[in-house]
């Protein structure tokens, strides 16, 4: 299996002195090639704080982050957003599509950033939406969908990249358990058959039931890693 992601003892402090807080606390992680991995545990463990780490979107206070061999934590903020654009996708809780742009223009915008031909960027935001069973609301804004399509759109917009990895920040939380059921079993069909790797942070026991990999994190450290 190939090494997506390495972090070598991934710290992340805030404050100083008697009001330090660790959210993250020396991690040493590797997550391979098409893993569904979920980074678990309670509120404070350093869940989120993992994810942004590893996504680029913070700087750790010290320690390392590895993106297939290039060390994303030493990289200027400009060359950083453009390897995130290349190579990370994004869903967010709160889904963060842009409200004036249609599902269709929502997944393309990534494309355009990577100045893709418009009739390819056309060609492949359709064909994404058509596969998140979307294919006919491509014309609506954010405002016109429920929470479930939104986070569909999001769930395309992060594939439309063709990414290394996906990472998902409690993706269900702002949905109901049917919605949200529905859309973990849509990623994980996503991962099964393109390979594409998913890593979550999530208090959702859905996807932890679904995930093929636990981490389980405790005040800033990593006390279980599970393979199921």
């Amino acid at each position: 299996m190939t090494v997506i992601i390495k972090t070598d003892k991934l710290s992340r402090h805030y404050g100083k002195g008697n009001v330090m807080v660790k959210a993250l606390d020396g991690v040493d992680l590797e997550i391979d090639s098409g893993e569904f991995t979920a980074i678990v545990g309670p509120s404070g463990s350093g869940k989120t704080t993992l994810l942004q780490l590893i996504g680029g979107l913070d700087k750790p206070t010290s320690g390392d982050v590895y993106l297939k061999g290039t060390k994303v934590s030493a990289m200027a903020p400009g060359a950083l957003s453009d390897f995130r654009r290349d190579h990370i996708g994004f869903i967010f809780q709160a889904f963060n599509l842009i409200p004036v742009l249609t599902a269709q223009e929502n997944v393309e915008y990534i494309m355009l950033l990577q100045n893709r031909p418009k009739a390819e960027r056309h060609e492949k935001a359709m064909s994404i939406l058509e596969s998140v069973g979307l294919k006919d609301m491509a014309s609506r804004r954010p405002a016109e969908m429920s929470g479930g399509q939104q986070q569909r759109v999001a769930v395309a917009r992060a594939l439309a990249s063709e990414p290394d990895i996906i990472l998902a920040d409690e993706p269900t939380a702002n949905l109901d358990s049917k919605t949200g059921a529905d859309l973990i079993d849509l990623m994980k069909e996503f991962n099964e058959k393109s390979g594409v790797t998913f890593v979550f942070s999530t208090h959702d026991t859905k996807i932890m039931e679904r995930a093929k990999r636990l981490v389980r994190l405790v005040d800033g450290r990593i006390s279980e890693d599970i393979r199921q």
